[in-house]
């Protein structure tokens, strides 16, 4: 160590780390990269397509109508006095959100192999710049949502912003936290597990399917009371209620769920980053 602070190097590159290191600071000096990550994702997603940007903006409104026939008119679940469409575009966009970050995070490692075998730079900042990223498409979805909030509150549809709108900023940052943690737990288990790779699609649709995102949680209390607790102890559930009763006034407010959902979102991070920054140092010789 004297040798090296008698060289005067700048940095020292090692594969030796502690078991828990957010180095903060070096994370910082590479915010640079990171926007370069970043405008890379949105640019490239879909680069040489005809419809280009429109891409996000059609996959919601596609999801949404089909939630609202197959859910709404033909299993005749009711959303209330909010419009159908509205409360499934709700649900949708938000989830979205999730499930990009989730599914582009936990394949970092084999997506970007030839990069990290080649430049060294904090690992981490990809899953960051996913994350960031989809935070923009998730702002042009959310955009979508707010010109049929107009459309259908003009026309005389009984639904209201609450006040507590002001914290949907945190909720989306639950979010996006709760992917990048799941993301990086998953993508450094597919670098010695290949087949978990071929379960996250199939799993992030089961899980949707258990996320409320799609009907009021009270909903699966009242019909399901026996199994109603696979949705309740979801941390997605709570949040997508949330959004919701934010944003239309309607469903439940928890301040149980969001505590819940706050512990485990920190939980799963926590872990997340101690399993990324171990797996980081051998990954290369498993990919």
């Amino acid at each position: 160590m004297s040798k090296i602070e008698d060289d005067g190097w700048l940095y020292t590159i090692s594969s030796e780390r502690k078991l828990i290191d957010f180095n903060f600071k070096e994370i910082w000096r590479y915010r640079d990269l990171l926007m370069l990550f970043v405008k890379r994702d949105v640019v490239t997603v879909y680069k040489q397509t005809i419809l280009g940007p429109l891409w996000y903006l059609i996959q919601p409104l596609f999801t949404a109508l089909t939630f609202t026939l197959i859910f709404n008119k033909v299993a005749n679940i009711e959303t209330g006095t909010v419009p159908p469409f509205l409360f499934n575009l709700a649900g949708v966009s938000i989830w979205n959100y999730f499930n990009t970050c989730l599914t582009a995070t936990s394949d970092t490692f084999k997506t970007n192999a030839a990069i990290f075998g080649k430049v060294y730079f904090p690992r981490i900042i990809v899953p960051l710049s996913i994350i960031m990223s989809n935070l923009m498409k998730f702002g042009i979805q959310l955009l979508i949502f707010i010109a049929f909030y107009i459309y259908y509150y003009l026309n005389g549809a009984e639904i209201n912003i609450t006040s507590s709108v002001l914290f949907f900023p945190f909720i989306v940052l639950l979010m996006g936290l709760l992917g990048l943690g799941l993301g990086m737990i998953i993508s450094s288990m597919v670098t010695k597990y290949r087949d978990l790779k071929f379960l996250v699609g199939f799993g992030v649709q089961l899980l949707m399917y258990v996320s409320a995102v799609m009907y009021p949680l009270t909903l699966m209390r009242e019909k399901l009371p026996k199994i109603s607790w696979v949705v309740e102890y979801n941390p997605l559930a709570y949040i997508i209620e949330t959004a919701r009763y934010m944003l239309l006034g309607t469903g439940t407010f928890s301040w149980f769920g969001i505590i819940y959902t706050v512990i485990v979102t920190l939980i799963v991070l926590f872990f997340g980053i101690i399993i990324f920054n171990r797996t980081e140092k051998t990954f290369i010789d498993t990919v």
